[in-house]
Order: structure tokens, then sequence, then C-alpha cells
């Protein structure tokens, strides 16, 4: 069975597991630790735990459970003290706290969930993403860095505070796949952050395995505006510090126009401007992503459709 690392955040990584999910691979999912936004956020400053958020939805999309218990682990309390929490980040912060250990707690609720494959944290420190602007500003957490609209007029540098080493776990899956994927995602927020852990880029260079690099859909107002496919690889090569990529996977289905006034406010269609055989143009488009209720962070409303999207990583699989 071929090995398939998928790395980046909580959305994107959500995206392609649940379509590959449905394939007989071994899957990993390597999972950002910069989250500081909504639930999360909260719990990691009134708790001192590890990031949940991002886990929980990798775990949720690998899981074989019962769809009352997805639904459970997703459910956002809109009322009272709990306002705004998400009951598997609670569950995943108190299995922290009784084990002591996040990676133990994120290995006992796969258990609970019956999830098919594993979940790893990029990092088991406690990290904050930073980001220094070309105006001098500095933007403190992940939560800052995605509500920013000042990021496309450059910025000096981006970093996490304290510089944190790659989980071991994480950079023996990295060098035993046979496929890597990183993306789809938020730039700065949850594919960056991956890179800027020490030791994880240099796994990147060093394995052997076939690497994907699954392009945005849309850019996002005030970060990558007017980006094209290119922009988005020469950011990504300036963090691994090399072009490793052997495909490059890019939506060629233009969303209807309703889709487009509706994210308008968001950002527009990135473009592809490249060509060559290691470019995978497909239609990829999802339908509308609805935000939850309470979450205290918006997030984006056009997504990959999962299936689309696992269909053409597959052929890479069933190519080696």
């Amino acid at each position: 069975m071929k090995k398939v690392v998928i790395i980046g955040g909580g959305t994107g990584n959500f995206t392609v597991l649940r379509g590959l999910k449905d394939y007989p691979v071994d899957l990993s999912a390597i999972v950002s630790m910069a989250d500081d936004g909504g639930s999360t956020g909260i719990l990691r400053d009134e708790l001192g735990v590890l990031p949940p958020g991002d886990v929980r939805q990798c775990l949720i999309a690998l899981s074989n459970s019962s769809t009352m218990m997805r639904s459970l682990m997703n459910y956002r309390f809109e009322n009272g003290g709990l306002e705004g929490h998400s009951f598997g980040n609670l569950l995943l912060s108190a299995l922290e706290k009784v084990t002591g250990s996040f990676e133990k707690a994120v290995e006992e609720m796969g258990k609970i969930l019956f999830i098919k494959g594993k979940v790893i944290p990029v990092t088991t420190h406690q990290v904050r993403l930073k980001m220094l602007l070309s105006n001098r500003k500095l933007l403190e957490g992940e939560r800052e860095v995605y509500l920013s609209h000042e990021i496309d007029q450059g910025y000096k540098s981006i970093y996490l505070e304290p510089f944190p080493k790659a989980n071991p776990h994480a950079i023996d899956e990295i060098m035993n796949a046979d496929v890597i994927v990183l993306g789809p995602g938020g730039l700065h927020t949850s594919l960056i952050p991956n890179l800027l852990v020490e030791g994880l880029s240099a796994a990147l260079r060093a394995s052997t395995a076939k690497k994907a690099f699954v392009v945005n859909l849309m850019n996002r107002k005030g970060q990558t505006t007017g980006f094209k496919v290119s922009n988005y690889l020469e950011e990504i090569v300036r963090f691994i510090g090399k072009d490793i990529f052997d495909y490059i996977l890019v939506n060629n289905e233009p969303p209807p126009q309703e889709l487009i006034e509706v994210y308008s406010d968001e950002g527009q269609i990135v473009e592809n401007d490249l060509k060559g055989d290691r470019i995978i143009a497909s239609p990829l488009l999802g339908g509308l992503k609805e935000i939850p209720k309470k979450d205290l962070l918006k997030r984006s409303l056009i997504r990959h459709d999962s299936k689309k999207l696992a269909q053409e990583l597959i052929k890479i699989v069933n190519y080696l």
C-alpha cells in the first residue's frame, strides 16, 4: 500500500483527506501548530494546551465512526460560557490534560473516531506565528496574520516564536512517503507555518517521494491580491529552498457568477500562468461552504471538491 502524506492546516487537509480516505492508501496528515483563532485560541491561552482545531478537522476527515459522532465532534456551543467552542476541541484539550501529551491525546481521539491513518502535529512545541510587514508593523499570531489586509504591500519576515524543532514522527512520515501533498490552504497561515519548523523543509528536499502542490482556488484580498499560480509556487519554493514539485494541481473550472459575487469581498480567482508536463489542470471546484455560526474567525467560502481532488491525486499514486 502506497504511503501518502498530506501537509497543511485544518480546512485544506480536511478536503484532501476526506477524498483520499476512500482509496487503498496509507494516509498521514502533518498539521500546522500555529492556529490561535476562535475556540482554539481561547483554549491555548486559558489552558496552555496545544492548538486542537486543525487537528480535530483532520481526525474527523479520517473518521470511520458514525455520522452522529462526527457531528458531535463538530458541534459548536452557541451560548453560555462555552459559546464558540466546538466539542471536539474541548475533548482534545481534556485528553491532553489527562494523558499529559498532545500526541497521546490525538492518538486516543483517533481511537474514539476509528480513524483510517494518522494525524501528526508538525511540532509539539507551543509556537506563535509572527510577521513583520514592510511598514514595520508587527502582526502577532495566526489570527492577526489571517485578518490583515496589508500583507500584499510587502513583508520583511515571517517566523515562529520560539523557533521550534520538527516533531520526529513528522520527519519520519516525510522520509518514508511515496507521495507528499502540500496544500491547499492559507499561504501565510497554514502552509508556510509548517515550512518554518526546523527540519521540515530539509526533510522535504531530501525525501524521494513524488511531491504535489495543490494551488488555492481563490486569492485573499490584501494578502495574495493578483497572485497567479507562479506566485504561489515562488513563495512556497522560497521557504523550502528548492523547487521540489513533480506535480502542480490547479483548478480550470470557473465558479458560477453567484459564487463569485458572494466571494467578491474576500478575493479573486487564481489564474494559471504555468505550462508544462507537471501542471495538472482539472475541474476541482466544490460547492459553497457555509461558515459555522459563532465561529470567531471568518473562513474562506469556496472549497475544492474533495472527490475531484482525490481522483487527480490517486492518478499520481497509481502512476508510481
